[in-house]
């Protein structure tokens, strides 16, 4: 079948057994053909971002396990949940840093404030001072339990760019990194505390978290890039 470009909406919800879930893709292009056996469609893509899916490697269920051990490790570590707080990395790890803290408040009964940090004003491949930081922190750090939460950890430079936005916010009593995926490659000497998943990785490959609320779903996906034609 000759390759076609097909536009499709992102996270596209499709209904199998009663239950949702989605394919990721903004455009595509099909290469190979379009295959149906049984109640499934098998369908070789390549993403407008020149990635094809190579695995999932956590579903729904898997994810929320991961968020309840990470939970429980957290106020075992912490020796309960006073002076806890919670900071979500802007997309994805503020969606996470929230699921975590409403498990927490499940377990233990107590309200952890989450926020949300920008780290584009402190990344060290960009100027310092150039970018706005739309960081929403309504609460101050100053002598708390930090934990950062991210849902990839791969260089280690997106934490010590969250490790510089918290500090210059205040000096609090210890930072903690929790990450949902960590996929190795370290650059820098940072390690998560709390991780949902070890996942080896080439450096090629890409690693995507997707979460219901930005993308209809909840999975992580490893993708590769699309064969040369």
């Amino acid at each position: 079948m000759p390759a076609r470009l097909f536009e499709f909406v992102w996270g596209v919800l499709h209904r199998k057994g009663g239950s949702a879930f989605c394919t990721h893709i903004t455009a595509c292009r099909i290469s190979g053909g379009l295959f149906h056996s049984g109640r499934k469609v098998v369908i070789s893509v390549c993403t407008v971002d020149g990635l094809v899916q190579k695995a999932e490697i956590m579903d729904e269920s898997s994810m929320a396990r991961a968020v309840t051990r990470i939970s429980f490790e957290m106020i075992e570590r912490n020796k309960g949940t006073d002076s806890l707080c919670l900071i979500g990395l802007f997309s994805r790890g503020a969606v996470l840093a929230k699921r975590i803290a409403a498990r927490i408040a499940e377990i233990d009964g107590g309200e952890i404030p989450v926020g949300l940090l920008d780290i584009t004003p402190f990344r060290d491949d960009k100027p310092r001072g150039g970018c706005p930081d739309n960081s929403e922190i309504p609460f101050d750090i100053t002598d708390k339990r930090v934990v950062i939460v991210d849902d990839v950890i791969f260089t280690g430079r997106t934490a010590r760019a969250a490790i510089d936005g918290i500090m210059f916010r205040g000096r609090p009593m210890l930072i903690q990194l929790a990450a949902l995926v960590d996929r190795g490659h370290r650059e820098l000497p940072i390690r998560a505390d709390y991780i949902g998943k070890n996942l080896p990785t080439s450096r090629e490959e890409t690693v995507k978290v997707l979460v219901r609320e930005l993308d209809g779903c909840d999975k992580v996906v490893i993708y590769t890039q699309c064969p040369a034609e």
